[in-house]
């Protein structure tokens, strides 16, 4: 890991910074004050509503941090065109596209020599939390039913829009699903009390998906590095895995604090962290945009049937309806078939047409 951040530091994809040239120094002054202006507006609007449902000043319910935009909003799937992330360096801003660390984490020779001899360990696992490590789904139903019991109100019993619920952001729900046409600031505080329903069940929940603990086991056993990725913070999604007793599988964890802007770059993230090349990774997904993120990172991705059937994962490179159907046998032939570098860019070939013979010699009469 030190190896492939010290890479980074010295790779040719550092851009220096500028300074700005000194004519826009007054325009962008006005900018940020009126940006200043409107962030301390609303900074002022969030503690006025967070003080009326009895959050303390660090924005937390019995120290569980609550942060729905993040929680409950659907992320971008990210690296549709093969980029990654931007982050920053005291030497400037490093950007890291999928191309650069499916070459920077290249096996060295000693690492060739140890996976020719021990193929399983020259893969990485990278599981979402959501639905795959954890039935987050039935946590965040049971959220909204406890929810609308409170405030006097009804869940239709309609499955589509149930499901609907369980992938739209808590201000979407309230406004366009369930229809509780409230003031913003009314809206604003069921959103924060939904939150805070949904962390008060997530810190009971205390078992795995089925299947999970065994398949782990057997990963383990072949010493095949695992990660787990969530928009949780990172002190209680580790107190998660700890409670399910998950905590000793995972080399890696990728929460809030990363800072990662979408799906794809969460899977990056992870895969840096494992010191594995995308390409050699493998998504353990339940939702197709998860799938299409762990694509676009030249990753395989398994996929959980359940939350979606069968049929809408049909990009998946396997789709299972739970881990007891794994092997690790499943996860060397997923790439045995087309090698590493399957998905790498291929140039199309174009075959030119034979030119058009001309005639030299006049045949009209």
């Amino acid at each position: 890991m030190d190896y492939a951040c010290s890479s980074f530091r010295s790779s040719s994809l550092l851009l220096p910074w500028r300074s700005p040239s000194p004519h826009l120094h007054t325009s962008f002054a006005c900018k940020l004050k009126f940006m200043k202006l409107k962030r301390l507006d609303m900074a002022k609007h969030q503690r006025v509503v967070r003080s009326s449902c009895g959050f303390n000043e660090h924005g937390s319910v019995n120290g569980f941090p609550v942060i729905p935009n993040k929680l409950f909003m659907q992320e971008a799937i990210g690296a549709e065109y093969g980029e990654g992330f931007e982050t920053f360096r005291p030497d400037g801003p490093l950007k890291v596209d999928v191309d650069f660390l499916n070459d920077r984490l290249q096996e060295g020779f000693l690492k060739r020599i140890r996976y020719a001899m021990k193929p399983d360990e020259a893969y990485g696992l990278i599981f979402s939390f959501d639905n795959v490590v954890a039935d987050t789904r039935t946590l965040k139903l049971n959220s909204w039913k406890q929810l609308a019991s409170e405030e006097g109100k009804e869940i239709p019993e309609d499955a589509a829009l149930q499901r609907r619920m369980l992938y739209a952001g808590a201000d979407h729900v309230l406004h366009k699903l369930l229809l509780w046409d409230k003031a913003d600031g009314e809206l604003d505080r069921l959103a924060l009390k939904f939150s805070q329903l949904y962390c008060d069940n997530l810190l009971r929940l205390s078992e795995p998906v089925e299947g999970l603990k065994e398949w782990l086991d057997a990963v383990s056993t072949a010493r095949i590095p695992c990660a787990v990725v969530s928009s949780l913070d990172r002190r209680n999604m580790t107190e998660a895995l700890e409670r399910m007793g998950l905590k000793k599988y995972f080399q890696a964890i990728v929460t809030e604090e990363d800072g990662m802007d979408s799906i794809a770059h969460r899977f990056l993230s992870a895969a840096v962290k494992l010191d594995r090349k995308p390409s050699k990774c493998v998504v353990f997904e339940d939702e197709p945009r998860g799938i299409t993120a762990a694509h676009n990172c030249t990753m395989m991705a398994v996929a959980l049937i359940g939350a979606h059937p069968a049929y809408d994962l049909v990009q998946a490179d396997l789709a299972v309806a739970s881990f007891n159907e794994l092997s690790v046998i499943n996860l060397r032939r997923l790439f045995a078939n087309k090698g590493s570098t399957f998905m790498d860019l291929q140039k199309q070939v174009i075959e030119k047409s034979p030119p058009k013979r001309k005639l030299t010699v006049d045949t009209i009469f």
